[in-house]
């Protein structure tokens, strides 16, 4: 299972492509559970780069622990969950926000 993953370009903040938009929690984000998705969301991230909306896209591995969509590698789980030093801040402070690493 992939997700679509970017950096909204007004502020930076970690967003990932959900319902036609872009979310700034994980666990809204579109899942592509096949290629034919995959590709899907490649090129909605391609438009969206292009059009100055978001930078870095990346399609990234999710799982779904506890019924949350998480992150399966430690980066993309610390984008997701905020700052690693203060837990009373960022997205990590969020009562909908997975787990932080």
């Amino acid at each position: 299972m992939k997700v679509l993953t970017a950096n909204r370009l007004s502020d930076g903040i970690a967003v990932w492509y959900a319902d036609g938009g872009w979310a700034e929690t994980v666990g809204h984000a579109d899942i592509a559970h096949d290629k034919a998705a995959e590709d899907r969301l490649e090129a909605i991230g391609a438009a969206a780069a292009a059009n100055n909306e978001v930078v870095d896209v990346n399609l990234i591995d999710v799982a779904i622990v506890d019924d949350l969509v998480e992150p399966v590698r430690l980066r993309e789980k610390i984008r997701a969950a905020g700052p690693t030093i203060r837990t009373d801040l960022g997205k990590q402070a969020s009562p909908e926000t997975v787990r932080a690493a």
